[in-house]
């Protein structure tokens, strides 16, 4: 069965199959983790895991879609929307550049390129649980300060989509291509600061 027909099946152990999972996958990557390991991660028979999940890309994008909304919910109760416009954007920042240097980000990304042609549900289902709620949360952090007057923002969903784009600046790409080396706390710091700088520079009121 293919990424695009399969479904998700709920049951008793679904959410043991998701932690089994998601412990195999953050350890071994998509490609090193066995449907075998994953199951016995999860303390479950192969065609239990198979009732809830018949395609490991599927079962991915769950993990996926879950770690994401987990990263980003629990931002979004770290950051203080009453403080700088200047400190909340260098802690969005820092926390996008390093998920974005993550084993697992980089994981997603792979993924999602090179399996959304074949299988256009599963680049929707990366898109939402990714770039979509990245852009969500970082707007829900941004309206307080354009509605202070801080910031003025006419396109709130390009405005997010920009920042996200300048968190993956440098850094990302070469590590995506294998040529980035040990990344110190001095180079996250780096591409945070550009970030910050540059949306400011165009979006500060």
């Amino acid at each position: 069965m293919t990424a695009m027909t399969a479904e998700i099946k709920k049951g008793r152990k679904f959410d043991q199959v998701l932690e089994g999972a998601r412990s195999v996958f953050l350890r071994d990557g998509f490609e090193g983790a066995s449907v075998d390991e994953i199951a016995r991660a999860a303390g479950v028979s192969k065609a239990t895991l198979y009732s809830y999940f018949p395609d490991k890309r599927l079962l991915f994008s769950e993990v996926a879609r879950i770690e994401c909304n987990r990263q980003a919910q629990e931002a979004l109760e770290v950051i203080d929307v009453t403080a700088p416009v200047e400190v909340v954007l260098r802690q969005a920042a820092d926390r996008f550049v390093r998920f974005f240097l993550s084993d697992f980000g980089q994981q997603v990304f792979r993924i999602c390129v090179s399996e959304s042609y074949r299988f256009p549900e599963l680049g929707r289902r990366f898109y939402d649980s990714g770039p979509a709620l990245a852009r969500e949360r970082l707007s829900e952090l941004l309206r307080p300060y354009v509605d202070r007057g801080v910031l003025r923002i006419d396109d709130m969903d390009l405005a997010a989509n920009q920042f996200g784009e300048l968190c993956k600046s440098d850094l990302f790409v070469r590590c995506l291509c294998g040529v980035c080396g040990e990344v110190e706390e001095s180079d996250i710091a780096r591409v945070v600061d550009g970030a910050v700088e540059m949306f400011l520079a165009r979006y500060r009121a």
